[in-house]
């Protein structure tokens, strides 16, 4: 694809989605196929020859579809596509401040809006002293595994520093996580990556994990020698002590 016929493709592509946009509700929501079809339709190796734009552009998923209940919807709006297009093209990789000083600094600024807005306590920002903030993550499945393995890390270096003698091993074995029983799946497979025990706490008539349910898995944990280090809650996130005197290590 030349200069030229990027142009009139980008044409045609802001017209085809202003108007599947517009027509969403009237598209089948789910494709009329059986997991496997696709691949008796392509080739069993990576084709030397592209398919047209055309042919490319014939078969999705309509998750922007209001009739489109599986998932939740997809967060993207006419001012995101224009700036994935622009990020597409200067194609910034902003893994240091050094790759991208301005990228870098606002995804710090931006994190931290967030939490203000979830009025977080102040040592969750990263604010000017930089002890707190946060980071965009690829996925809500990478940021859960990521917030994991943060506040194992964190959990694990605190008891080594009160207890020398401590391997990370006998720490791990009694490391234990809270989730509520309406969390993703995400969440237990994040406790299954990061080596360590996930219990289910159970949730009221709003889907609000109880807070008595995991006080008592609290105290029933400690008492048997486990380590709580971590909770994830769907709604009303737990903030404070995790327990009677350790701090909440890892919330989502």
């Amino acid at each position: 694809m030349n200069a030229n016929e990027f142009r009139r493709r980008g044409r045609e592509m802001v017209d085809y989605v202003a108007d599947y946009l517009e027509g969403i509700e009237g598209r089948q929501v789910y494709p009329d196929v059986e997991p496997g079809y696709l691949r008796p339709l392509i080739p069993a190796t990576a084709p030397q020859e592209p398919d047209t734009f055309e042919d490319i552009m014939n078969d999705v998923t309509h998750w922007h579809s209001p009739y489109f209940f599986a998932y939740f919807p997809t967060g993207s709006s006419y001012p995101a596509m224009l700036a994935d297009m622009l990020c597409g093209a200067i194609g910034c990789i902003g893994f240091s401040w050094a790759a991208s000083p301005a990228c870098t600094e606002l995804e710090t600024v931006m994190m931290d809006w967030l939490g203000k807005m979830l009025q977080l306590p102040e040592a969750f920002l990263a604010g000017k002293a930089g002890e707190g903030g946060g980071v965009i993550q690829g996925s809500a499945s990478e940021a859960t595994l990521v917030a994991l393995l943060a506040a194992r890390t964190k959990a694990v270096r605190r008891l080594q520093t009160t207890s020398p003698g401590l391997t990370q091993g006998a720490i791990m074995d009694k490391l234990v996580a809270y989730a509520s029983d309406q969390a993703h799946s995400s969440v237990e497979r994040a406790g299954l990556i990061g080596g360590v025990k996930l219990k289910s706490i159970p949730s009221d008539d709003k889907f609000a994990m109880h807070a008595s349910a995991l006080q008592e898995a609290l105290e029933t944990d400690k008492a048997a020698g486990l380590i709580p280090f971590f909770v994830s809650s769907t709604a009303r996130v737990v903030y404070g002590p995790l327990g009677d005197s350790e701090p909440c290590l890892g919330l989502r």
